[in-house]
């Protein structure tokens, strides 16, 4: 008995520090950035894996806010979609794999953003609209991923009642599902954006540019609750 005990302890200390993450400077993490020092992006139209065919507007009009806020230079988003409709550019997946170089020439880009939707699904139960969001960063000039994360983002949109009982459950339950079907999408992409995008290194209109290599870089994979007060 004693012996299982032991082991199962053993189990439990190895799987716990096999779950943990050894925390990594953004210069050792996303060195690509630091070295090649991108100034211009350019945002391709998101790749939508999900349900919600809306999706994609959502997050493509809600990206250049915290790229610009870190200290880029983001193209102007609804000229760039013109451009890449006439040029049949338009589905980004085409391009996720293959040579850059043609956006460097024509858009002066020196990183491309590729978005990849994976799930938009919302639940007026339990009060949350729950996102699956992949970002990746690639240099115009090697091709390479310079910056990638991936969240699992649940925006919270539960509505507190204030008073006890099951009358003020009852009353909660069902402001939250009219708050949850009445939710602006467009403020949930900005906020899922504006979260997992401060974790990109300084770009070149930043005071912080070149100075935050030290920092603690976040995890490429996360999950997250968030709600409207998030900013």
């Amino acid at each position: 008995m004693k012996k299982t005990i032991i082991l199962l302890g053993i189990s439990a200390v190895l799987l716990s520090s096999c779950a943990t993450t050894t925390p990594v400077q953004k210069s050792v993490a996303y060195k690509g950035m630091y070295a090649e020092k991108p100034l211009t992006v350019l945002l391709m139209p998101p790749i939508n894996r999900s349900t919600n065919v809306e999706a994609k507007e959502y997050f493509h009009s809600t990206l250049n806010v915290p790229l610009a806020n870190s200290g880029f230079y983001v193209i102007p988003p609804f000229l760039s979609m013109e451009i890449l409709k006439k040029e049949s550019a338009y589905d980004s997946e085409l391009f996720l794999n293959t040579p850059l170089t043609k956006f460097r020439e024509v858009f002066g880009a020196d990183i491309v953003l590729f978005t990849i939707i994976h799930k938009w699904d919302k639940s007026s139960l339990a009060a949350k609209v729950y996102i699956d969001v992949e970002y990746i960063f690639k240099s115009t000039k090697t091709n390479e991923i310079v910056y990638t994360r991936r969240g699992n983002v649940a925006y919270s949109t539960a509505v507190s009642a204030g008073g006890g009982g099951a009358i003020g459950a009852l009353v909660a339950i069902t402001a939250s599902a009219i708050n949850t079907a009445a939710t602006k999408y467009v403020d949930v992409a900005r906020i899922c954006n504006a979260y997992t995008l401060k974790d990109l290194p300084a770009g070149k209109y930043s005071p912080f540019f070149g100075l935050d290599g030290d920092q603690i870089a976040g995890q490429k994979q996360f999950s997250v609750v968030l709600n409207s007060q998030y900013r």
